[in-house]
Protein backbone atom coordinates (compact mmCIF):
# COMPACT_ATOMS: atom_id res chain seq x y z
CA UNK A 1 0.00 0.00 0.00
CA UNK A 2 2.86 2.30 1.18
CA UNK A 3 4.47 1.50 -2.37
CA UNK A 4 1.14 2.39 -4.49
CA UNK A 5 1.03 5.68 -2.44
CA UNK A 6 4.53 6.54 -3.35
CA UNK A 7 4.00 5.26 -6.78
CA UNK A 8 0.86 7.28 -7.06
CA UNK A 9 2.81 10.58 -5.64
CA UNK A 10 5.75 10.45 -7.83
CA UNK A 11 3.55 10.35 -10.84
CA UNK A 12 1.24 13.00 -9.59
CA UNK A 13 4.54 14.98 -8.63
CA UNK A 14 5.89 14.25 -12.69
CA UNK A 15 2.14 15.51 -13.87
CA UNK A 16 2.83 18.74 -12.12
CA UNK A 17 6.32 18.59 -13.25
CA UNK A 18 5.75 18.29 -16.63
CA UNK A 19 2.76 20.53 -16.56
CA UNK A 20 5.17 23.80 -14.90
CA UNK A 21 7.29 22.37 -18.04
CA UNK A 22 4.74 23.21 -20.61
CA UNK A 23 3.30 26.59 -19.26
CA UNK A 24 7.29 27.68 -18.56
CA UNK A 25 7.67 26.64 -22.48
CA UNK A 26 4.63 28.26 -23.11
CA UNK A 27 5.07 31.24 -21.47
CA UNK A 28 8.48 31.60 -22.08
CA UNK A 29 8.38 31.00 -26.06
CA UNK A 30 9.76 33.78 -27.54
CA UNK A 31 7.88 33.30 -31.13
CA UNK A 32 4.51 32.89 -29.31
CA UNK A 33 5.51 36.36 -27.52
CA UNK A 34 6.61 38.14 -30.70
CA UNK A 35 3.01 36.80 -32.70
CA UNK A 36 1.59 38.19 -28.99
CA UNK A 37 3.22 41.56 -29.86
CA UNK A 38 2.61 41.41 -33.52
CA UNK A 39 -1.13 41.12 -33.11
CA UNK A 40 -0.74 43.94 -30.37
CA UNK A 41 0.64 46.26 -32.84
CA UNK A 42 -1.31 45.32 -35.73
CA UNK A 43 -4.75 46.24 -33.21
CA UNK A 44 -3.08 49.58 -32.69
CA UNK A 45 -2.19 50.30 -36.15
CA UNK A 46 -5.67 49.23 -37.56
CA UNK A 47 -7.13 51.89 -34.60
CA UNK A 48 -4.82 54.44 -35.04
CA UNK A 49 -5.97 53.62 -39.62
CA UNK A 50 -9.72 53.96 -38.32
CA UNK A 51 -9.04 57.03 -35.95
CA UNK A 52 -7.09 58.63 -38.80
CA UNK A 53 -9.87 57.53 -41.58
CA UNK A 54 -12.68 58.65 -39.88
CA UNK A 55 -10.58 62.21 -38.69
CA UNK A 56 -9.87 62.52 -42.52
CA UNK A 57 -14.05 61.77 -42.92
CA UNK A 58 -14.58 64.08 -40.52
CA UNK A 59 -12.45 66.68 -42.17
CA UNK A 60 -13.79 66.11 -45.97
CA UNK A 61 -17.73 66.61 -44.31
CA UNK A 62 -16.22 70.18 -42.47
CA UNK A 63 -15.09 71.19 -45.57
CA UNK A 64 -17.79 69.86 -47.75
CA UNK A 65 -20.30 71.71 -45.35
CA UNK A 66 -17.69 75.10 -45.14
CA UNK A 67 -17.62 75.42 -49.06
CA UNK A 68 -21.24 74.71 -49.23
CA UNK A 69 -21.71 77.51 -46.24
CA UNK A 70 -19.57 79.44 -48.48
CA UNK A 71 -21.50 78.95 -51.74
CA UNK A 72 -25.12 79.13 -49.74
CA UNK A 73 -23.72 82.65 -48.63
CA UNK A 74 -22.11 83.58 -52.06
CA UNK A 75 -25.70 83.10 -53.49
CA UNK A 76 -27.53 84.64 -50.92
CA UNK A 77 -25.36 87.57 -51.14
CA UNK A 78 -25.81 88.10 -55.10
CA UNK A 79 -29.83 87.42 -54.39
CA UNK A 80 -29.65 90.06 -51.92
CA UNK A 81 -27.67 92.68 -54.09
CA UNK A 82 -29.66 91.73 -57.52
CA UNK A 83 -32.62 92.53 -55.39
CA UNK A 84 -31.58 96.21 -53.64
CA UNK A 85 -30.14 96.57 -57.43
CA UNK A 86 -34.07 95.94 -58.59
CA UNK A 87 -35.54 98.20 -56.01
CA UNK A 88 -33.10 100.98 -56.43
CA UNK A 89 -34.05 101.11 -60.24
CA UNK A 90 -38.05 100.98 -58.97
CA UNK A 91 -37.26 103.54 -56.80
CA UNK A 92 -35.62 105.47 -59.40
CA UNK A 93 -38.68 104.83 -61.82
CA UNK A 94 -41.05 105.80 -59.67
CA UNK A 95 -39.21 109.06 -58.66
CA UNK A 96 -39.10 109.95 -62.21
CA UNK A 97 -42.57 109.30 -62.86
CA UNK A 98 -43.79 111.31 -59.70
CA UNK A 99 -41.73 114.13 -61.05
CA UNK A 100 -43.12 113.71 -64.66
CA UNK A 101 -46.44 114.01 -62.96
CA UNK A 102 -45.72 116.41 -61.06
CA UNK A 103 -44.14 118.57 -63.44
CA UNK A 104 -47.34 117.73 -65.57
CA UNK A 105 -49.81 118.99 -62.67
CA UNK A 106 -47.97 122.49 -62.33
CA UNK A 107 -48.32 123.12 -66.13
CA UNK A 108 -52.25 122.19 -66.07
CA UNK A 109 -52.48 124.32 -63.06
CA UNK A 110 -50.80 127.30 -64.33
CA UNK A 111 -52.65 126.79 -67.54
CA UNK A 112 -55.78 126.35 -65.86
CA UNK A 113 -55.16 129.51 -63.99
CA UNK A 114 -54.09 131.42 -66.84
CA UNK A 115 -57.84 130.28 -68.80
CA UNK A 116 -59.47 131.05 -65.15
CA UNK A 117 -57.94 134.75 -65.61
CA UNK A 118 -59.06 135.08 -69.19
CA UNK A 119 -62.19 134.05 -68.92
CA UNK A 120 -63.06 135.92 -66.05
CA UNK A 121 -61.15 139.22 -68.10
CA UNK A 122 -63.10 138.27 -71.19
CA UNK A 123 -66.76 138.23 -69.02
CA UNK A 124 -65.99 141.76 -67.51
CA UNK A 125 -65.02 143.00 -70.76
CA UNK A 126 -68.27 141.91 -72.52
CA UNK A 127 -69.87 143.25 -69.45
CA UNK A 128 -67.96 146.70 -69.54
CA UNK A 129 -69.03 146.68 -73.12
CA UNK A 130 -72.90 146.35 -72.56
CA UNK A 131 -72.58 149.37 -70.34
CA UNK A 132 -70.39 151.65 -72.58
CA UNK A 133 -73.21 152.92 -74.55
CA UNK A 134 -75.02 154.31 -71.64
CA UNK A 135 -72.06 156.51 -70.50
CA UNK A 136 -71.84 157.43 -74.03
CA UNK A 137 -75.10 158.72 -74.32
CA UNK A 138 -74.53 160.50 -70.86
CA UNK A 139 -71.58 161.70 -72.50
CA UNK A 140 -73.61 163.09 -75.22
CA UNK A 141 -76.96 164.63 -72.98
CA UNK A 142 -74.12 167.16 -71.05
CA UNK A 143 -72.58 167.74 -74.03
CA UNK A 144 -75.95 169.27 -75.89
CA UNK A 145 -77.91 170.06 -73.03
CA UNK A 146 -77.71 173.20 -71.41
CA UNK A 147 -80.47 173.85 -68.46
CA UNK A 148 -81.83 177.44 -68.30
CA UNK A 149 -84.24 176.89 -64.68
CA UNK A 150 -83.69 175.87 -61.74
CA UNK A 151 -85.76 173.01 -62.50
CA UNK A 152 -83.29 171.54 -65.38
CA UNK A 153 -80.29 172.84 -62.94
CA UNK A 154 -81.70 169.82 -60.51
CA UNK A 155 -82.16 167.38 -63.13
CA UNK A 156 -79.27 167.91 -65.13
CA UNK A 157 -77.43 167.08 -62.10
CA UNK A 158 -79.08 164.26 -60.69
CA UNK A 159 -77.95 162.35 -63.66
CA UNK A 160 -74.63 163.55 -63.84
CA UNK A 161 -74.65 161.78 -59.93
CA UNK A 162 -75.41 158.82 -61.92
CA UNK A 163 -73.04 159.28 -64.27
CA UNK A 164 -70.44 159.92 -62.04
CA UNK A 165 -71.36 156.87 -60.14
CA UNK A 166 -70.82 154.83 -62.96
CA UNK A 167 -67.72 156.20 -63.97
CA UNK A 168 -66.35 155.70 -60.64
CA UNK A 169 -67.18 151.94 -60.64
CA UNK A 170 -65.65 151.21 -63.90
CA UNK A 171 -62.36 153.09 -62.87
CA UNK A 172 -62.95 150.43 -59.67
CA UNK A 173 -62.93 147.67 -61.86
CA UNK A 174 -59.64 148.48 -64.25
CA UNK A 175 -61.93 150.91 -67.24
CA UNK A 176 -59.68 153.88 -68.04
CA UNK A 177 -60.71 156.16 -70.79
CA UNK A 178 -58.51 157.34 -73.60
CA UNK A 179 -57.22 160.44 -74.55
CA UNK A 180 -56.08 160.83 -77.96
CA UNK A 181 -56.04 164.51 -79.36
CA UNK A 182 -53.09 165.73 -80.34
CA UNK A 183 -51.12 162.26 -80.35
CA UNK A 184 -49.90 160.67 -83.43
CA UNK A 185 -52.58 157.60 -85.06
CA UNK A 186 -52.23 154.21 -83.45
CA UNK A 187 -53.75 151.19 -85.28
CA UNK A 188 -53.73 149.57 -82.07
CA UNK A 189 -55.55 151.75 -80.11
CA UNK A 190 -57.55 154.25 -82.51
CA UNK A 191 -59.90 153.31 -85.56
CA UNK A 192 -59.92 156.35 -88.08
CA UNK A 193 -63.84 157.43 -89.46
CA UNK A 194 -62.69 160.88 -90.95
CA UNK A 195 -59.81 162.79 -92.70
CA UNK A 196 -58.99 166.31 -92.29
CA UNK A 197 -56.99 168.42 -94.41
CA UNK A 198 -55.17 170.83 -92.43
CA UNK A 199 -51.53 172.19 -92.23
CA UNK A 200 -51.90 173.39 -88.38
CA UNK A 201 -51.32 169.25 -87.66
CA UNK A 202 -48.20 166.84 -89.08
CA UNK A 203 -49.86 164.07 -90.95
CA UNK A 204 -51.24 161.37 -88.88
CA UNK A 205 -52.32 163.48 -85.77
CA UNK A 206 -55.86 162.56 -83.94
CA UNK A 207 -57.29 165.80 -84.24
CA UNK A 208 -60.81 164.39 -82.57
CA UNK A 209 -61.88 161.90 -80.49
CA UNK A 210 -65.96 161.05 -82.07
CA UNK A 211 -66.71 157.80 -79.64
CA UNK A 212 -64.54 157.73 -76.83
CA UNK A 213 -62.10 154.70 -76.40
CA UNK A 214 -61.44 152.94 -73.57
CA UNK A 215 -58.87 150.51 -71.78
CA UNK A 216 -59.48 147.67 -69.61
CA UNK A 217 -55.98 147.68 -67.40
CA UNK A 218 -53.49 147.15 -70.28
CA UNK A 219 -55.95 145.64 -73.23
CA UNK A 220 -57.73 147.70 -75.32
CA UNK A 221 -61.66 147.73 -74.57
CA UNK A 222 -62.86 149.80 -77.21
CA UNK A 223 -60.90 151.62 -79.85
CA UNK A 224 -61.62 155.18 -79.89
CA UNK A 225 -63.09 156.21 -83.17
CA UNK A 226 -61.15 159.70 -84.34
CA UNK A 227 -60.76 162.38 -87.07
CA UNK A 228 -57.16 162.56 -88.25
CA UNK A 229 -55.34 165.20 -90.06
CA UNK A 230 -54.29 164.81 -93.48
CA UNK A 231 -51.94 167.39 -95.87
CA UNK A 232 -53.86 170.08 -97.07
CA UNK A 233 -54.14 169.87 -100.88
CA UNK A 234 -53.25 172.87 -103.15
CA UNK A 235 -56.64 173.19 -105.30
CA UNK A 236 -55.49 176.63 -107.00
CA UNK A 237 -53.94 175.04 -109.95
CA UNK A 238 -56.94 172.53 -110.95
CA UNK A 239 -59.26 175.76 -110.60
CA UNK A 240 -57.19 177.60 -113.11
CA UNK A 241 -57.12 174.99 -115.37
CA UNK A 242 -60.60 174.78 -115.45
CA UNK A 243 -61.15 178.31 -115.21
CA UNK A 244 -59.03 178.59 -119.09
CA UNK A 245 -61.20 176.57 -121.23
CA UNK A 246 -64.43 178.82 -120.42
CA UNK A 247 -62.57 181.94 -121.11
CA UNK A 248 -61.23 180.63 -124.29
Amino acid sequence: MMEENNTIDNTSQQSGEQTEVKQAMMSDSPAENNSNELEQEVTDVGQQTNVSGATNTLNIEEKAASENTTVDTTASTIGITQQIDSLKAQVEDRNIQYMRIAADFENYRKRTQKEKEELEQQVKRNTINELLPIVDNFERARAQLKPQTDGEMAIHKSYQGVYKQMVDSLKRLGVSPMRPEGQPFDPNLHEAVMREPTDEYPEGTVLEELVRGYNLGDRVLRHAMVKVAAPKEDTLPSEENQSSPANS
